[in-house]
């Protein structure tokens, strides 16, 4: 993943991400980016799923199904 940036360089804020095949590009610093389903935010540094077709994150492979199947986000699998 090319995140390469320090506390320092980081806002509190929401950060904009670019979503690549196999990394992430920084457009606007910030500490979190919000799950596309959930809307819960994400630590840049604890983000894991993400599409790059989408261009969204996801908290956790649950949240990846239900973008993916069209599941709400209160459906429980």
């Amino acid at each position: 993943m090319a995140l390469i940036m320090n506390k320092f360089e980081r806002s509190d804020g929401e950060a904009v991400v670019q979503y690549l095949d196999s990394n992430l590009r920084v457009i606007k610093p910030g500490a979190f980016v919000r799950c596309a389903v959930t809307g819960e935010p994400i630590p840049l540094d604890e983000l894991k799923y993400w599409s790059v077709e989408l261009q969204e994150a996801y908290a956790s492979p649950e949240a990846v199904m239900r973008r993916i199947t069209g599941q709400s986000p209160s459906t429980k699998g």
